[in-house]
């Protein structure tokens, strides 16, 4: 395990900020919560390993107990020419560990990532109903710049295709 950055947070927690490893895809499920996510983990850790996407954790005793994945590759017509931009999803923490300011912490070390290799701006996606992230990513920085469908299908852990619509606000921030 290669650490990217400790904090010691509320109760005392030391945090270790670090990307995914193989092992720790089934941690990820966090005890059959997650479960139907395991080929999505599957797919963001082999894109991590082709160096298209990063897998970021905040782990506590070697578990991850929340969670940030970073897409590297720019994604939307928006992101056409204003450089390179990152895509934050997937912003989960453990709810006995929420409200602690592990989501935060999260976030600031994704930025910090993005920042180092060089990208000029991140946006990340909030579902109109959950008005917390959407505080927390503009109390960060972000700003909303439209607004999208949310629709989006995945493969869960029996074969099933899933489909999602999640009506959802897209907040962008800019480094430089």
């Amino acid at each position: 395990m290669t650490a990217l950055a400790q904090r010691t947070m509320p109760l005392n927690m030391v945090i270790t900020f670090r990307f995914a490893e193989k092992t720790d895809l089934a941690k990820l499920e966090w005890g059959g919560e997650h479960t139907n996510f395991r080929r999505v983990f599957q797919q963001a850790y082999n894109d991590q390993k082709a160096g298209n996407r990063l897998m970021l954790l905040a782990d506590v005793n070697s578990y991850p107990i929340a969670q940030i994945f970073i897409q590297l590759e720019n994604f939307d017509e928006f992101a056409i020419g204003f450089g390179k931009r990152g895509y934050l999803y997937s912003l989960r923490v453990m709810t006995p560990f929420q409200r602690r300011g592990i989501g935060t912490a999260l976030m600031r070390e994704a930025e910090r990532v993005l920042r180092e290799r060089d990208y000029e701006s991140v946006s990340i996606a909030s579902a109109k109903d959950n008005p917390g992230a959407r505080r927390l990513y503009e109390r960060l920085g972000f700003k909303v710049y439209t607004e999208d469908s949310g629709r989006w299908s995945y493969i869960d852990h029996e074969g099933r295709t899933r489909q999602v619509n999640e009506p959802c606000w897209m907040l962008e921030k800019y480094f430089k």
